[in-house]
């Protein structure tokens, strides 16, 4: 427990000196094993691990799907959900606003990070609203608040790994994250309805579609809805009747989704031979980071299993004889807490190898631990003084300042406190459609 307490410690003080998190947890963890068992013994780990992660093939589905994302905002299929989503919210006050969250819904559904999705759409959402007089703060917020939904509704890459961490299934993970995903946009339209209520000149309503002007939008994001249905579809099994016989694993569903979305991307014109350099860059760049990080949480997290933490943490719950209710609120504490210091991927990949443990020992069920654990990490991602949703955005916008986004985000961030206590209250909304499987 000591020599675990003292490597965690290590890490925050590697990181508050700005060294990168992979190698702040692979190097900690790295001495780390060294102390526990033996410089050779430690070597021949850390060797076995690196390779096997490079040759998971499990892993491969990481890459896959930021590949699909990629593509599909080559397509330009960012703009039309927008488009749509204007068309039938844009008359109302706020309606931009709502549209905006309504669109980051929808590419979070084909993306599968919080992260593009919060820069793509602030390149599409942000200059119509500034055009309709909208305040930057419920712009801003509306943008930054709306990108978290791409590490919630499927597919998701922080639900593959954090299926992969825990060997859960990451069908059962990617069909639990529906319905928390639609709360989560229920709620965040809720939150703008508040916002413009309170300052009416926030969101000036906009002008009424014609229901022509909507079905002509509608007609345009077929490929969308196609893409969508080709991956979950085949996931779960939907297509597998007869002639189609399609049902993928998740791997075979990630790559079946890149290959879509390069079609629908080639058959618009936006994927030139610069375009699909630039996108084979990209995504080699983003796995890269990814694997690296996953390398050093995984050398770590064998050094904190090593020193006895999980069991230890097991052994003082017992002791004190706390109930899981109020183990599970002191966790999700932590992640808050943690929010504010680490980026959403670090956290997870820290702190599961950790807590997952305790949580099943306590009855807890391992999809529900999951969607809980990213709800929280999408809180974390708007959450001060850190909130990279809202960094992300400040560098894409560049003149509006955090303390601006941070200040409209607010209503949006007691709304996701809201949705996680409901999550807490009423685990079947988690539970109810992986049940169904």
């Amino acid at each position: 427990m000591i020599a675990s307490a003292i490597g965690f410690a290590a890490v925050f003080v590697l990181v508050l000196l700005r060294l990168p998190i992979a190698f702040a947890m692979g190097l900690v963890g790295m001495i780390g094993l060294v102390y526990e068992t033996s410089y050779r013994a430690s070597i021949s780990m850390v060797s076995r691990l690196i390779i096997d992660t490079s040759q998971d093939y499990g892993l491969s589905v990481i890459p896959l799907f930021i590949l699909m994302g990629l593509f599909v905002n080559k397509g330009g299929i960012s703009r039309e959900l927008y488009q749509v989503s204007n068309a039938f919210l844009g008359h109302f006050r706020g309606g931009l606003a709502m549209a905006t969250i309504v669109a980051c819904g929808g590419f979070a559904a084909i993306c599968g990070s919080s992260l593009a999705t919060a820069a793509t759409m602030s390149k599409v959402a942000m200059p119509e609203m500034r055009k309709y007089g909208y305040v930057d703060s419920l712009s801003t917020a509306s943008i930054a608040a709306g990108g978290t939904l791409g590490i919630l509704i499927p597919p998701s890459v922080i639900l593959v790994i954090y299926g992969l961490l825990t060997e859960t299934s990451i069908g059962a993970l990617f069909i639990a994250g529906i319905v928390p995903g639609a709360l989560g946009i229920l709620l965040y339209l809720c939150a703008v309805r508040f916002s413009v209520a309170m300052n009416p000149e926030a969101g000036p309503a906009g002008p009424r579609a014609t229901w022509g002007e909507r079905l002509r939008a509608l007609n345009h994001v077929w490929s969308v809805l196609a893409l969508f249905a080709l991956v979950i579809g085949g996931l779960y099994g939907v297509l597998d009747f007869w002639p189609i016989h399609l049902a993928f694993s998740p791997t075979e569903a990630a790559g079946m989704g890149a290959a879509g979305a390069f079609l629908i991307a080639w058959a618009r014109g936006g994927l030139s031979w610069r375009g699909l350099r630039e996108v084979l860059e990209e995504t080699t760049l983003t796995s890269a980071s990814l694997f690296s990080v996953l390398i050093g949480a995984w050398i770590f997290s064998n050094f904190v299993n090593l020193a006895g933490l999980p069991e230890g943490l097991l052994a003082t719950v017992t002791a004190l004889d706390l109930g899981p209710w109020v183990v599970m609120g002191l966790i999700l504490v932590i992640y808050i807490a943690l929010g504010c210091i680490f980026e959403s991927m670090s956290m997870l990949l820290l702190t599961v190898p950790i807590f997952f443990p305790l949580v099943t020992s306590l009855g807890f069920d391992p999809v529900w631990f999951g969607i809980i654990v990213v709800v929280v990490t999408e809180i974390s991602l708007i959450t001060p003084p850190v909130g990279l949703n809202v960094f992300v955005l400040k560098g894409v916008v560049g003149d509006v300042s955090t303390g601006t986004i941070f200040r409209g985000v607010t209503p949006f961030w007691l709304v996701d406190i809201l949705r996680l206590i409901l999550l807490l209250i009423f685990p079947a909304l988690v539970l109810f459609l992986p049940g169904q499987m």
